[in-house]
């Protein structure tokens, strides 16, 4: 391989809650940078699937495969502690070590139609008209989930005193995110980044967040809404690829950035080769 055509070549890297979406993404572009990429989710061809739906992590590390890299396919529910804790023993008996490890979990969106949730709110309504509920599910599969990876990978990437956590969130600093459940649950992720990318730096390992715009997700496109949408998953996932081979990653601890921005830092595009602006929820 060429290190210019694969610079991330050798690298191990993990991607939690690739079967679609986001984490898909991710994935793949790191497979187009050489990497092993181990890939997990909850929807296989071989059991259950979220929502019904038809993509899998299976056919995600197939992608990576195709894309150049080395996928492998892993089934983890992220919100159960024992099953986390297998998936990154495992991955350390296999491979070693975790060079990177991307957290793209996120069901706070799962039963949304585009219109509204199975409890029968919408998106945006008053906070006095939305299920308290929903917020406890947000927060399991957001900040929770986190926790639980990012508790698990770290011992391993403090004795290598080497290694990258990122997680797919939402910047934000720059205001409400227009959902009472949405808003508190972001911002927490947020929160937790900050904490980790702190407690963390000391050992040579660098925590950060990921801001992407309005994704075209497969979601997203069933819901019809693929025309208000701004990128790919594809170019979040290159934002990491370029993340990871930088050297001096450390100083982005504890921040979330935006995607956009590192477009234009490191000069990488998008899926259609063009370099989308950032996004901004209160534009939207």
């Amino acid at each position: 391989m060429s290190g210019a055509l694969h610079p991330l070549a050798g690298k191990i890297c993990l991607v939690a809650g690739a079967s679609r979406g986001l984490g898909r993404g991710v994935a793949r572009a790191l497979g187009e940078a050489g990497a092993t990429v181990i890939v997990t989710g909850r929807s296989s061809e071989a059991g259950p699937r979220t929502d019904q739906r038809n993509e899998t992590f299976e056919d995600a590390a197939r992608e990576v495969e195709a894309a150049g890299g080395k996928g492998f396919p892993y089934r983890c529910d992220h919100v159960q502690e024992r099953e986390v804790d297998a998936l990154v023993s495992w991955a350390l008996r296999r491979f070693g070590r975790l060079d990177c490890v991307v957290d793209a979990v996120w069901g706070g969106n799962e039963g949304y139609d585009g219109q509204r949730y199975p409890d029968g709110s919408a998106y945006g309504a008053p906070f006095w008209r939305r299920p308290v509920a929903r917020l406890a599910q947000s927060f399991e599969s957001g900040v929770y989930a986190q926790l639980l990876l990012a508790r698990a990978v770290a011992p391993a990437m403090v004795q290598m005193r080497n290694g990258l956590i990122v997680t797919i969130s939402l910047d934000t600093a720059e205001g409400y995110l227009g959902d009472v459940v949405y808003d508190l649950a972001k911002a927490s992720m947020n929160r937790l980044t900050l904490a980790m990318g702190h407690e963390l730096k000391p050992f040579g390992v660098t925590a950060l967040g990921l801001s992407p715009g309005h994704v075209l997700t497969e979601r997203v496109a069933d819901a019809g809404m693929a025309g208000e949408t701004t990128e790919s998953p594809l170019y979040a996932g290159r934002a990491v690829a370029a993340l990871l081979a930088d050297a001096d990653v450390a100083r982005h601890a504890g921040g979330v950035l935006h995607v956009a921005d590192l477009a234009r830092t490191y000069g990488f595009v998008d899926r259609d080769g063009a370099q989308p602006a950032r996004f901004s929820m209160s534009e939207h």
